[in-house]
């Protein structure tokens, strides 16, 4: 049976643009894959904390050493790290903030960074220990900026999910939705095309 992870980090909920282009990804999914599973996870009702030293020293400390307070951030990064494995095709809302992605959405990313266990440091440089999958990334921009040097999402979420063994990522893009009423439906319109079109490939590849 098939397993799809959905990530969203629109701050707006299923009202912001990248979860609806998700949300219509999915249910074609679902539909061509009635048996398949959905898991959602909806990053501005299950916000994850930033990072902090908390964070680092019980990702370092060896687990038979480890209070009861690391005991539990180790499992709940465990926990993200399992939803990743087990899914065969990911699904990303990635709006963009200020030239960035949501902070919302680096902390989750944050969870799954962890040294020996989605990498590792060879003589040959990183090794991601996530065994790669199709992971579709909808991404929607108040102006234009795909294919440009203002563009820092597409570069990061490339690096860091190849830093762990994501490397078949695919970008939707909806871009120029703050422009206009108009430029916004038509971008929308064919985002909705693109990952249409895409379907039959993750599909077949999930």
């Amino acid at each position: 049976m098939k397993t799809l992870l959905q990530i969203k980090s629109s701050l707006f909920g299923d009202q912001g643009n990248t979860s609806a282009l998700g949300n219509h990804f999915v249910e074609a999914w679902q539909a061509a894959n009635p048996d398949g599973t959905v898991r959602v996870r909806d990053l501005s009702e299950q916000p994850e904390a930033h990072l902090s030293a908390e964070h680092v020293g019980a990702f370092f400390t060896p687990e038979a050493e480890r209070n009861e307070r690391q005991q539990e951030i180790v499992a709940h990064s465990d926990a993200l790290i399992d939803e990743v494995r087990e899914a065969d095709l990911i699904v990303l809302g990635v709006p963009m903030y200020n030239f960035a992605i949501p902070s919302q959405l680096k902390s989750w990313l944050d969870q799954l960074a962890r040294a020996g266990v989605t990498f590792k440091y060879t003589e040959n440089g990183p090794v991601g220990l996530i065994d790669n999958k199709p992971v579709v990334v909808f991404a929607a921009r108040g102006g234009v900026y795909a294919d440009t040097p203002n563009d820092n999402q597409v570069p990061f979420l490339k690096q860091f999910l190849g830093f762990i063994g994501l490397s078949d990522v695919t970008f939707v893009f909806a871009e120029g939705v703050n422009m206009s009423g108009d430029h916004k439906d038509l971008a929308l319109a064919q985002a909705k095309t693109k990952a249409t079109q895409l379907l039959d490939d993750v599909a077949s590849a999930a």
